[in-house]
């Protein structure tokens, strides 16, 4: 009787180690299937975020040179789209809704050249590994 009872309480209060064993089995195969695909999608998401910055910035540079004239020079940077540059009539920034020019989604600065190679301006980023070429999250996102 006090051997069934103590089982009984056993069985209660607790779990086998088998139990946990399977819990942690099935739990380790979840995220071998699950996990992989999770962060496929997190690092197109980051590309996709630098894409979309890229895009506004594009925009902010395309009304700046409507009212200043010109796109903004190397030198003046990004920073032009929210600080008025010295020597600059016509300016009615800021051009963007931040007034902080934010990194690319990996911590890195955006790449701005203006004139540019490709067009008027050159806007870029250099993907997660912050060096030219790369496939997949270090590929380059480009404005042109």
């Amino acid at each position: 009787m006090i051997n069934r009872n103590l089982a009984a309480l056993r069985r209660r209060f607790g779990f086998t180690l088998i139990e946990l064993l399977v819990v942690l089995l099935i739990l380790g195969l979840l995220a071998g299937l699950v996990g992989p695909r999770v962060l496929k999608n997190l690092g197109g998401a980051k590309t996709d975020t630098a894409q979309l910055q890229i895009e506004e910035f594009g925009a902010g540079l395309d009304l700046f040179h409507l009212e200043v004239g010109r796109y903004p020079t190397t030198e003046e940077g990004l920073q032009a789209l929210s600080d008025e540059p010295a020597a600059v009539s016509n300016w009615q920034g800021p051009y963007l809704r931040k007034t902080e020019i934010p990194k690319d989604p990996w911590g890195n600065e955006y790449h701005y050249l203006a004139p540019g190679e490709h067009s008027d301006y050159d806007l870029y980023s250099l993907g997660r590994d912050n060096a030219v070429g790369g496939e997949g999250e270090d590929q380059d996102v480009v404005s042109w």
